[in-house]
């Protein structure tokens, strides 16, 4: 016995002196390295050819180091971090306004209604002349906007270009809390039994809104039915996600767990309370924009069995970032975990742990997915993204549409649209006329407008390609009869695609009066996955037999608009 019990203690020593080896190995090589990295540093400013940035240097050098990661982990300077902070609490010091450049200027692009740019009388189009008495001419976008924000209470001065107006005009406002909602739009569809709510973002009372558009809903609207529109919604906090399932499922369920390296900040996250209502029918809309904390709500409602999915296969981000505090005011946003949904799957579709020999990094291949159950029994799939239950594509839009957004004319005929009508119609009845839309059509010859499609840039490298190698002049008459063919018109691709672009168009109008509720009102009125969803609730039974496995398994239908 004796000798049994100094052989486990001999053992045990080895082992623990082993553990202190590796621990000591690797903070060796730790501040090895970073010894390398000061002397280095300290050594290209003091011999370096040109002048250098220290702080730029090293900002470039921390961003480099975690790009090698994933795209999730990364630094934010004290400078960046109301940006930060407006992510996560969708708070922030200023007027309410989105802006963007265009051209040489930066305009304001879109007043949130209620706030001080709205409020005043501030327009989308308005181009940004003077900020408290300086030119904004030259200015970085980032830097105008530091100018417009600020604490709550503090008045700035603006001075406008308007469409329309010969004169500049001035602008008293005073900044304001800024608080941009999750929801942006709520409201009942079809007979009015069916309600819908738009989620845009998971920031901080993400849930709490979701919970009273519902109890408005369904108390006021006495609706019988229910949509939840995550399409293009990136994410966000995760508990906002537990919160909003909360509401439709019973309390004490599993929603998301996250496990990472460190295994004391494994979490799990439960339902808190009792839900408001787990009968109602439910469908939720999805994109492949949506992300993160939106996967979550879908994934978790679907595993559950208490929620069907309608649309395409989401983004697929199962990882979670987590805020480490840094000197000098800065943070480290850090990937420490993944999450994993009721049914045990974890939905992350791209594998940064195993990048390819050239860097990039690739989706995890199918060998690697596994199947998983719901809670009765139907067949559910890990990496990579919410497969819907119901896989309903859009039309993809025409080069021509991309290229009027792109170029700003969609965006710039609404603005001189808007400055000629003094009012418009409903939001979810305005529609231009044909008289409308050939004024836009003459707007866009005016403005030089001329794009290349995809076809025709493949075409031109083909003759480049086949003069070089001299080929172009034995088929040069077949050339010229192909480019025939092939070339645009941009006359006819503007009533080609008159339906897409005039959606556009009517979208960015009513936003113009109604602000993001009206432009959702727009989005939604010819949409072939809302449709599918209100098919779907018309028949509650349907619903009840697709979610207890009765019909099918998942993808029962796959439709692709033409």
């Amino acid at each position: 016995m004796k000798k049994k019990k100094l052989l486990i203690t001999g053992i045990i020593i080895v082992l623990i002196s082993s553990g202190f080896s590796t621990i000591q190995n690797k903070d060796l090589e730790i501040v090895k390295n970073l010894d390398i990295y000061f002397t280095l540093f300290r050594e290209l400013n003091m011999f370096y050819v040109d002048e250098t940035d220290p702080e730029e240097l090293v900002t470039t050098s921390i961003n480099a180091m975690l790009s090698s990661l994933d795209p999730y982990t990364t630094y934010i300077p004290e400078a960046s971090m109301d940006d930060f902070q407006f992510q996560t609490t969708g708070e922030y010091g200023g007027i309410g306004s989105l802006i963007r450049r265009s051209g040489t200027h930066t305009i304001i692009a879109e007043p949130y209604e209620g706030f001080p740019a709205a409020k005043s009388g501030l327009r989308a189009g308005d181009v940004l002349l003077e900020i408290d008495g300086k030119p904004t001419d030259g200015l970085a976008i980032e830097t105008i906007s530091d100018m417009l924000k600020g604490k709550p209470g503090t008045e700035l001065r603006i001075l406008i270009e308007r469409y329309g107006e010969d004169e500049p005009i001035k602008f008293t406002l005073t900044r304001e809390k800024i608080s941009i909602s999750n929801v942006p739009y709520y409201g009942t569809l079809n007979d009015g039994k069916t309600g819908y709510i738009r989620i845009s973002n998971f920031t901080s009372g993400a849930g709490k809104e979701v919970e009273i558009a519902f109890r408005d809903l369904k108390s006021e609207q006495q609706i019988e039915s229910l949509i939840l529109d995550l399409r293009s919604n990136p994410g966000g906090l995760l508990i906002e996600a537990v919160r909003i399932c909360n509401l439709f499922v019973d309390k004490g369920l599993l929603i998301v767990n996250t496990k990472g390296r460190v295994k004391q900040w494994d979490s799990e996250y439960v339902t808190q309370k009792s839900p408001l209502d787990k009968e109602i029918p439910i469908v939720v809309l999805v994109n492949r924009a949506s992300a993160s904390a939106a996967e979550i709500v879908a994934g978790a409602l679907q595993d559950l069995d208490r929620a069907v999915i309608v649309g395409q296969r989401t983004f697929g981000k199962g990882l979670v970032q987590t805020s480490r505090p840094l000197k000098y005011n800065a943070q480290l946003k850090v990937t420490t975990a993944k999450y994993y949904i009721p049914s045990g799957r974890c939905i992350q579709a791209l594998d940064y742990t195993h990048r390819n020999e050239d860097g990039s990094v690739g989706f995890i291949p199918d060998s690697l997915i596994s199947e998983y159950k719901t809670r009765n029994g139907r067949m559910v799939y890990d990496g990579g993204g919410i497969q819907p239950d119901f896989e309903i594509i859009p039309e993809l839009i025409g080069e021509i549409t991309i290229q009027l957004y792109t170029q700003n004319l969609i965006f710039d005929y609404a603005t001189r649209y808007a400055a000629m009508h003094p009012e418009i119609g409903s939001p979810d009845g305005f529609s231009l006329s044909d008289e409308d839309y050939l004024d836009f059509q003459n707007f866009v010859e005016t403005r030089g407008f001329s794009y290349q499609t995809e076809t025709e840039q493949i075409y031109n490298e083909l003759v480049t390609t086949a003069k070089k190698e001299k080929y172009y002049q034995v088929a040069e008459e077949a050339f010229l009869k192909l480019e025939e063919k092939l070339m645009h018109d941009n006359l006819q691709d503007l009533e080609t695609f008159r339906p897409e672009i005039q959606e556009l168009l009517q979208e960015e109008i009513v936003n113009r009066f109604y602000y993001q509720a009206g432009r959702v009102q727009a989005q939604i009125q010819n949409d072939i996955q809302l449709d599918k969803a209100t098919e779907l609730l018309q028949n509650p039974q349907q619903v009840e037999e697709i979610l207890n496995g009765q019909i099918g398994a998942l993808a029962i239908e796959r439709t692709e608009a033409i």
